[in-house]
């Protein structure tokens, strides 16, 4: 890990036992109130994707949108968000995933992409990989090319990283918290 993901990894708070006993919850709204860990972060993503000219960053709802926003600036990109379902008021396609305790829907715009546009999705954390398989689902129905899957915080004991690297798909995140 070098010093920027070891330095953003740090400024990442840790709630033990939230939202429920067990659970260690990643909290980055500390990464995102110190100014100098969210600059390293969202400079992280854009020397990754810089001169590969990328035309849109899909941001999951709703900590990717953070992330999303401050990236397609950067990259001089469209940004297209990847709702909860009933959230987008145009014409969307749905896609639905199961969770650990039913199933929950993503949707977007159906004229988000152009088929062959580049994009780059992002959200905050990369967890059992449900949300993301579904998001990328909904770019390649348009038929929009995934450049890469990324966020900020993988969590590989999850599995989500390696589902996502299952389907196909290249993935990048500034830091991990395996076995903590």
């Amino acid at each position: 890990m070098d010093y920027f993901s070891e330095s953003i990894k740090k400024a990442i708070r840790t709630v033990p036992d939230w939202p429920k006993p067990g659970v260690s919850f990643r909290d980055i709204t500390t990464v995102l109130q110190d100014k100098t860990a969210f600059r390293k972060l969202i400079d992280a993503f854009v020397h990754r994707y810089h001169g590969q000219h990328i035309d849109a960053v899909a941001a999951v709802d709703a900590r990717g949108f953070i992330i999303g926003s401050a990236l397609a600036y950067e990259l001089n990109a469209s940004l297209v968000l990847v709702r909860k379902k009933g959230k987008l008021p145009f014409d969307t396609l749905v896609e639905d995933y199961e969770l650990e305790y039913g199933t929950a829907s993503v949707e977007l715009h159906k004229d988000a992409f152009k088929p062959g546009d580049k994009v780059v999705l992002v959200d905050d954390l990369i967890a059992t990989g449900g949300t993301m398989l579904a998001a990328t689902r909904l770019i390649r129905r348009i038929g929009a090319e995934i450049v890469e899957v990324a966020a900020m915080i993988d969590l590989p004991d999850l599995g989500g990283s390696r589902k996502l690297q299952e389907d196909g798909l290249q993935v990048y995140t500034v830091c991990s918290f395996e076995g903590e």
